[in-house]
C-alpha cells in the first residue's frame, strides 16, 4: 500500500511522509515525489536530477537488505533552501549497509550536500541533505 502523510511541520519545515512497499517497482513514486518537492524549492534541473539519482541509489542499497514484505518509509523535510530525504526500512538480521568507501556511497556523497546512514539490527536509515545552489 502506498501512503502519503503530511506531518506537523517542525519550526519552519514542511514534512511529508511517503510509505511504499520495499519493491523496486515503487521507486518511481519516490523519485517523482523527490523531484516535485525539489522543484517546489526552485532547485535547478540538474540538482533535481542529481537528487532523484541519489534517492534511487539510497533505496537500492536499502532494498538489498530489507526483509520480505517490508515497506520503505521516506520522510521529506522541506525548508527554505534545502530538502532532506530520510529513507528507512526494516532489515534482515545482521544486515549491513555498504561501506563509505563503496562506489554506491561515493555516488550518494557526490550527488548531495551530505549523506549519512545508520543501521541498528532491525532498521536501516539513509539520510540525504541537499541545499539549493544560489545562482
Amino acid at each position: 500500500m502506498t501512503q502519503l502523510t503530511q506531518t506537523e511541520p517542525e519550526a519552519g519545515d514542511d514534512v511529508v511522509l511517503l510509505t511504499v512497499p520495499a519493491d523496486g517497482g515503487y521507486l518511481g513514486v519516490l523519485r517523482t515525489a523527490t523531484a516535485g518537492l525539489a522543484a517546489r524549492l526552485h532547485f535547478a534541473l540538474d540538482e533535481i536530477e542529481d537528487l532523484r539519482i541519489a534517492v534511487d541509489e539510497a533505496c537500492a542499497m536499502l532494498l538489498a537488505i530489507a526483509i520480505r514484505g517490508a515497506e520503505l518509509e521516506c520522510r521529506f523535510a522541506v525548508t527554505d533552501d534545502a530538502l532532506t530525504v530520510e529513507v528507512t526500512v526494516a532489515t534482515v538480521r545482521g544486515a549491513r549497509l555498504p561501506s563509505e568507501s563503496s562506489f554506491a556511497w561515493k555516488v550518494l556523497t557526490a550527488l548531495t550536500t551530505s549523506a549519512s546512514a545508520e543501521a541498528n539490527g532491525q532498521y536501516a536509515t539513509i539520510r540525504l541533505l541537499t541545499r539549493r545552489t544560489e545562482y
